[in-house]
């Protein structure tokens, strides 16, 4: 999802701490991991999200480039589409003052579904790519605002998406439509850039990220609840196994990537010496750890690294 490194309910929370790592940049990785595909910088193609088909093709946003593109298991790069770019280039886009993709969702039928920001009414919003086909937007969204992390909840038929600046998450029918505000918790809220990020659905409850505030929310029909804290630059996330208790996070400035367990305890799994710039995005099947690189600031090396779980 977006960082920081692009520009250079309140009862019943939970707050658990996370100590410091003492694991430095430039340390080991804890798991076995290795380049999968380089991006070309020049071209725009910063990943931003990632989505994986069944034969492990990597399904990713490249933000500056406004395009979605596939990447093959051999680490061959296909542009499936571009947006147009805004009338004044994507300088009204909040905050950031560029027009990107963002947030990418694959439904089992081979559909991807993505979001566009670019401060423009006329094309900000959630958009639909069906296989061979031009892409449509299907929801329009705020253009004062910077939707970001996308999620699919399949039983409900529903999208949930963040808005970073806006400081929301929205709900969205599979077939399009209105977007409705379904959270704006003070937990969402940005303190000085982008606020709420990464997001996925999980047994019943929406996981969400804050950049700004460096937390972990669990938000379930009642009240949010911060799972985690002290995750400066905390952007994506993906869950580990069948259960809560294991969630991957990216940690976008500090080039990691960090486990997080049950008592909200982070474990650096991956640092820049795998390879690691400016990490955005995670997804894990099985146990393989697909990781998207940018490289905003780095500005050397944008790639996907693949890592390796240690079986439990």
């Amino acid at each position: 999802m977006l960082t920081l490194a692009v520009a250079a309910m309140t009862a019943g929370i939970g707050l658990v701490t996370v100590p410091p790592s003492n694991t430095t940049a430039s340390s080991p990785a804890a798991v076995p991991s290795r380049i999968a595909a380089h991006f070309d910088l020049t071209k725009g193609q910063l990943p931003e999200n990632i989505a994986l088909g069944p034969d492990g093709t990597a399904y990713v946003t490249f933000a500056t480039a406004r395009q979605v593109a596939a990447i093959s298991p051999a680490g061959a790069t296909r542009i499936l589409a571009t947006l147009p770019a805004p009338a004044d280039g994507g300088a009204g886009t909040p905050a950031l003052g560029f027009a990107l993709t963002t947030g990418i969702v694959r439904t089992a039928d081979g559909t991807l579904y993505f979001l566009y920001a670019s401060g423009d009414a006329a094309t900000t919003g959630l958009y639909r790519l069906r296989p061979g086909q031009e892409p449509r937007r299907i929801a329009t969204l705020p253009a004062d605002g910077l939707p970001n992390g996308l999620a699919y909840d399949e039983p409900a038929k529903t999208f949930y998406l963040t808005d970073s600046v806006l400081g929301t998450i929205s709900a969205v029918p599979l077939t399009g439509g209105r977007a409705r505000v379904w959270s704006s918790a003070p937990e969402l809220a940005a303190t000085e850039f982008l606020g709420a990020n990464g997001i996925k659905v999980r047994h019943g409850a929406i996981w969400a990220t804050n950049l700004d505030r460096g937390t972990l929310l669990r938000i379930p029909l009642r009240p949010v609840r911060v799972k985690a804290a002290g995750l400066a630059g905390i952007d994506d996330i993906a869950f580990a196994g069948t259960g809560d208790d294991h969630v991957i996070a990216t940690l976008n400035a500090p080039n990691k990537v960090v486990r997080i367990d049950a008592d909200g305890h982070a474990k650096t799994l991956l640092t820049a010496a795998a390879g690691l710039q400016n990490p955005t995005s995670v997804v894990v099947r099985d146990r393989t750890v697909y990781v998207l690189s940018a490289a905003y600031t780095t500005a050397t090396d944008p790639n996907l690294v693949l890592a390796t779980l240690p079986r439990r």
